[in-house]
This record gives structure tokens, sequence and C-alpha cells, in this order.
């Protein structure tokens, strides 16, 4: 299998395994130890410390049937950008928003470089926003 395929199954593999199931052990696995996310909020934790804290006690706690759906990937030499919606029903809270019983869907385009078959860096943009907004409403 040719570099750009893997690291696309490697990026699913975390998509699903980290993000929906909140597999430490895979997580561990998979993170580089100089990993940085550029799209971590100002001031927050940009490392893989402040990622597994987003996913395991921020949003799965809020959406506990917390799914992720891919769309597309595109992979190109050491970088894969993945289009996907996380899905899940509002039944914790959320930065402060009590739980709303809402379903909710957020967008998502990921770019991630994977060095030595590890998440390095990261890049992103998603409606999570607008999803606080309308829960909010």
């Amino acid at each position: 299998m040719e570099t750009a395929e893997k690291n696309k199954e490697l990026v699913l593999r975390f998509n699903k395994e980290v993000i929906e199931e909140g597999n430490l052990e895979t997580f561990n696995e998979l993170m580089d130890k100089d990993f940085i996310n550029h799209s971590a909020r100002e001031g927050a934790d940009n490392g893989s410390g402040g990622m597994i804290h987003t996913f395991n006690n921020i949003l799965r706690p809020a959406f506990p049937d917390l799914k992720v759906i891919i769309h597309a990937q595109v992979a190109e030499n050491d970088m894969v950008t993945t289009r996907k919606t996380i899905t899940g029903t509002h039944t914790g809270t959320l930065f402060g928003i009590t739980p709303t019983g809402k379903e909710v869907a957020i967008d998502v385009i990921d770019i991630v470089k994977i060095r030595d078959g590890k998440y390095f860096e990261h890049w992103g943009l998603n409606t999570l926003p607008a999803v606080l907004a309308r829960l909010s409403e």
C-alpha cells in the first residue's frame, strides 16, 4: 500500500477509535510527542493533551452517542485532508449549555500531517460555534 493510502487509513482509524470511541491506547499510539494543533483556541493547550481533552472531556460527555461520518479523504505525501461530520445527541453539558436533547451535526474539514506513522500537525475548520449558538436558543 502506498504512503498516501496508509496515511488515510491512519486518519480513519483515529476518527473511529479515538474521536468516536475515546480509545486512549490508540490515541497514545498515533500521536507524535511533538504534535501541534494549529487550530487550538487561543490560550488552549495546542499539544496532544489539549486534543484528547477536547474529545474525552468536552465532546464525548456532551454527546455520549457521538459518531464520526467520513464523507471524503484526500491524501498527498504526508498530508491527509478529511471532510467529516460529527453527530450526536446533546444529553450532557457543553460549554455551560445544559442538555437540550437536540440532535447536532458539526461539519469539519481537517488537515493532518503524518510523520513516521503518527499525527504530527493538525489544522481544521468546523461549525461548532454555529452549533453552540443553536443550542443556546
